[in-house]
């Protein structure tokens, strides 16, 4: 070890210490001997004496200075005490290292203050060791009082990460469009047992309602078989859930003469109650749905309006993120959901896919087979746009995606009968500017307006000479006029 001064940077949950190296004798990960002497506290006593310590004051510095450390950032309160503390050495012109654990603080610490740092793996052991017998090298602190702090810290380091995570938003769409797949899944589950269970009483229902949701719901109608025409309401709510009213007429017909089994009132109620059940549940997948289609009409209208909400939430929750979608090139968004197959066919030398989710938009499916490929290159260029509109603007309104949308209809158009040219992008964004300044302009007039009305109705209640210009006096007039006849 070199003549110069070893001091070591710790960053207790307490506050700052500065400790400085009284042995000379370097430790690494592979000295195990001297590792174990080491955590005998009367050993390592000997190693290193505390040069000074800056406690924190309140909890929120504490929280401050932690996520200063974790970006690597040097804060105001370590900057004057490390400038405190070497004030000195610099003074007498002494040389010295700073041993800092966390290279990004140490090259900050560097950079700021212009202090000789290092860091290096005995710097890693020495800061593990004091971590250790941390409670009997700082000063006033009792056994537990650094890891009842440390645990405080750590959870409103925790609380503050969570509260300030900027994929907030985008974690609700993503568990929301996770939760729509698994309830579409359960739901044709259920279905499928409700018409198994329901068809040992009314087994013709399964030919004129082959699908598992509206079986449910007819089922739940009609319960027992017997006297099904004359229950009141039937035949109307029938209509409704299958939209036919001879077809609702042909089930009730079926239904008096059916051939299945009867069933005791027992096993009725568990099937109704069953078929209850699924009904709620596909209520609340309604209820989901119109949820993610508000929250994406929110923090993604553009790419709603290009691609569709399904699409949209899926490309998000397949990113992870906006930012990550918004981030992404064309090509990559072109072949997001087809990744098993892109490598597959790199290994193999082979074709590599020309669509992912987005192979499920209407212009996909609408294209033609020569003109699909070319189709998703431009419905991903496109989204591409529409996503970072979305992520990078503050209040980002659906013009963009309605004139991209439009601007890609035409190409489908072009592509299909080569007839019209459809418009360059220069044109389609400046009428998509010019669209938002209107709208903007429209937006500031109606603030004006309801401010200067909220103006005029304080001023009125102020005042007394205005309540009656308004009307307000001439009323109580008429009224003291009919008093005095």
């Amino acid at each position: 070890m070199s003549s110069k001064k070893q001091y070591i940077l710790f960053e207790a949950p307490t506050g700052y210490a500065v400790f400085e190296q009284i042995s000379s004798e370097e430790i690494g990960s592979s000295d195990i001997t001297l590792q174990r002497s080491y955590q005998d506290f009367s050993a390592f006593s000997n190693v290193v004496k505390l040069t000074s310590f800056a406690p924190f004051r309140t909890a929120e510095e504490a929280l401050e200075n932690c996520n200063c450390v974790a970006e690597g950032l040097i804060s105001e309160y370590l900057s004057a005490f490390l400038t405190q503390v070497f004030a000195k050495n610099k003074k007498k012109g002494l040389t010295y290292e700073l041993g800092v654990s966390a290279h990004v603080l140490g090259a900050a610490v560097h950079d700021t203050l212009d202090n000789p740092v290092v860091s290096s793996e005995h710097i890693l052991e020495m800061t593990r060791c004091i971590r250790l017998h941390a409670n009997k090298l700082l000063p006033n602190h009792k056994p537990g009082d650094v890891e009842r702090a440390q645990c405080g810290l750590t959870h409103a380091y925790s609380r503050n990460k969570v509260k300030f995570n900027v994929n907030r938003a985008d974690n609700m769409i993503i568990q929301s469009i996770a939760l729509l797949d698994h309830m579409d899944k359960g739901i044709n589950q259920l279905g499928m047992r409700v018409k198994e269970w329901y068809g040992w009483h009314f087994p013709e229902l399964a030919k004129e309602v082959p699908e598992p949701l509206p079986y449910a719901k007819i089922a739940l109608l009609i319960g027992a078989r017997d006297g099904a025409a004359e229950k009141e309401g039937v035949l109307e709510a029938l209509t409704e859930i299958l939209g036919d009213e001879a077809k609702a007429q042909t089930v009730i017909e079926k239904a008096n003469t059916s051939m299945g089994t009867d069933v005791s009132d027992i096993d009725m109620i568990n099937i109704i109650a069953y078929a209850q059940k699924v009904s709620d549940l596909a209520e609340y997948r309604l209820g989901l749905q119109k949820y993610l289609s508000d929250k994406l009409r929110a923090i993604a209208p553009n790419l709603s309006t290009v691609l569709g909400e399904s699409i949209a939430a899926r490309l998000i929750s397949h990113s992870g993120s906006r930012t990550n979608l918004a981030k992404a090139p064309a090509s990559t968004i072109q072949i997001l959901g087809a990744e098993k197959a892109l490598f597959r066919a790199l290994k193999k030398k082979g074709n590599t896919p020309k669509y992912g989710l987005i192979f499920h938009s209407s212009f996909i499916t609408r294209a033609s087979k020569p003109n699909k490929g070319r189709i998703s290159r431009y419905l991903a260029n496109k989204s591409a746009l529409a996503a970072r509109i979305d992520c990078f603007m503050d209040q980002p309104p659906e013009v963009f995606g309605e004139s991209l949308k439009e601007q890609i209809e035409e190409r489908l158009a072009f592509l299909e009968d080569g007839k019209k040219k459809p418009r360059s992008n220069k044109k389609v964004m400046a009428e998509a500017i010019a669209n938002y300044q209107k709208l903007v302009e429209k937006r500031q007039k109606k603030v004006a307006k309801k401010r200067l009305s909220e103006g005029d109705a304080a001023a009125i209640a102020k005042s007394p000479g205005l309540r009656a210009s308004t009307g307000e006096g001439e009323k109580k007039k008429k009224k003291t006029k009919v008093s005095e006849e």
